[in-house]
């Protein structure tokens, strides 16, 4: 059994969603939120391995940064995958097994430095993870 959000035309950056979905993935949610929330107040920083040019190094990590807005988006779309399930009558124990970010649609703005604001699709999957029994 799973739970799915498709969140589509997001306004946040493609890139620090691909690297923020590569640090929560097959995590616990609520260790995932709680990571999410360290970085929101600039505590952790996320590690950046595939759009890493230019980018310092942090304390623990090679390079990384905190991408506060993402994380807050992310952050809410969790809340609402969490509640998905609950609705679906999954137990607290949920595993994300699948985020995927994508890039969205290029839409043209207006004005006199015009060009493409990009968005961003993200697709959250959590399943249920079974406790693991110990033999005796």
């Amino acid at each position: 059994m799973e739970a799915v959000i498709n969140a589509k035309n997001l306004e946040i950056s493609t890139k620090k969603s691909i690297e923020i979905a590569n640090f929560i993935r097959k995590k616990n949610i609520e260790q995932a939120k709680k990571t999410l929330q360290r970085v929101i107040e600039m505590k952790q920083a996320v590690p950046y391995k595939r759009h890493n040019k230019d980018i310092p190094h942090r304390s623990g990590i090679m390079a990384g940064r905190y991408p506060i807005k993402t994380c807050k988006t992310i952050l809410q779309l969790l809340n609402s995958v969490r509640a998905n399930a609950q609705n679906k009558g999954m137990s607290s124990n949920l595993i994300i097994s699948e985020i995927i970010a994508n890039q969205g649609n290029k839409q043209m703005h207006y004005g006199r430095h015009r060009g493409k604001m990009k968005r961003t699709h993200l697709k959250i999957v959590v399943k249920e993870m079974e406790k693991k029994e110990t033999k005796k």
